[in-house]
């Protein structure tokens, strides 16, 4: 397992918001910088999820940013009704000045305390706002990585935000396949580092790479 992507987050990537609540903008922020050091040549180029090619993958990222923060705002409409699943994904040709813009007003919508409580909805599911908050965290931080790892560019992340998308991805004994949402977990040693343990959660293997897809 790969171990060399995983250094010590800095202080302002673990810290909680100031009402104490997860902070999605560190993850947001990982995706954006991640944007521009890769041409549109690689937007055809394989990813992590087995039917997304970069593209896709970027206008799932555009979508989901764009529904979780509709979702925090209590905004329900259209972006919080549809099912991601629903069709491949379709990336616009301004996709690079839209999807950071996405990333930051859904950190932003999440920082308010009020996106955290009371119901919302996401994908067409209704569900808590505290749900759905770390639903959204865990989507920034899975799809950064995926899109870093497909992109051949180095990801980490906080152990805050790790430990909540691995309490988020741990299987459940009652519901084992997880509602059909991911993968069966991929088996890695229980030393592995965090990062890789979540990334197993998710289905995937923490030694993808588009070489040998």
């Amino acid at each position: 397992m790969d171990t060399h992507e995983t250094p010590a987050p800095a202080a302002h990537e673990t810290a909680p918001s100031a009402a104490g609540l997860p902070d999605l903008e560190p993850a947001a922020r990982r995706i954006a910088e991640l944007l521009g050091p890769f041409d549109d040549g690689a937007l055809d180029g394989p990813t992590p999820c087995p039917d997304y090619a970069v593209r896709h993958l970027l206008g799932h990222l555009t979508g989901l940013a764009t529904a979780f923060r509709d979702a925090a705002r209590k905004d329900l409409g259209p972006s919080t009704a549809t099912s991601p699943d629903a069709a491949l994904p379709v990336l616009d040709d301004d996709w690079r000045e839209v999807l950071p813009r996405r990333l930051e007003e859904v950190a932003a919508a999440w920082r308010s305390p009020d996106a955290w409580t009371g119901m919302t909805r996401a994908g067409g599911i209704e569900l808590p706002g505290e749900v759905a908050g770390a639903v959204a965290l865990n989507e920034l931080v899975i799809h950064g990585w995926d899109l870093a790892r497909s992109t051949g560019q180095p990801y980490a992340a906080g152990e805050a935000e790790l430990r909540s998308c691995e309490v988020l991805l741990a299987p459940d004994e009652d519901d084992p396949d997880r509602g059909g949402i991911f993968a069966p977990p991929v088996p890695v040693p229980a030393d592995a580092p965090l990062l890789d343990r979540v990334i197993a959660l998710s289905g995937r293997r923490p030694d993808w790479r588009p070489s040998v897809v």
